[in-house]
């Protein structure tokens, strides 16, 4: 089981903006949306989550969730979305169900110093986010 536990920084991003087009973001929040700088601090015991995601010039949110269960998170859309988890070998396969659409984020360990959250919009467009290890 991989282990996510640490403070991690947004280095880059690949394809994001027409992932928000994917489920529909408007023009101004996609570009507030690509200039934010983010940093997860995770803690993770077994299948036990806490994530605290913080962002430059935007509300934070924080994540407490087990691997298998599902809670709700509010997206950048605004719209409010239920949030089902599951392991996926060393990954952490999360679908996200909102009212008028559902995506998937996979989030994964690439080595011990990178993490990368797959995105794939229900239009079929993948984009990634690559994070380092502070």
């Amino acid at each position: 089981m991989a282990n996510f536990t640490g403070k991690w920084k947004l280095q880059k991003s690949e394809n994001f903006e027409d992932f928000l087009k994917g489920i529909d973001v408007g023009m101004l929040k996609r570009q507030a949306a690509k200039m934010v700088s983010s940093e997860h601090h995770i803690v993770q015991d077994g299948d036990k989550m806490s994530v605290n995601v913080i962002a430059t010039g935007q509300k934070g949110k924080q994540q407490e969730y087990t691997v298998g269960g599902s809670f709700t998170e509010q997206e950048v859309t605004g719209d409010s979305a239920e949030v089902s988890t599951e392991w996926d070998g060393d990954k952490i396969k999360e679908v996200h169900k909102a009212a008028d659409f559902t995506y998937v984020l996979v989030r994964e360990l690439q080595d011990e110093n990178t993490m990368v959250l797959h995105l794939d919009s229900p239009k079929g467009t993948k984009a990634k986010r690559i994070y380092k290890k502070m």
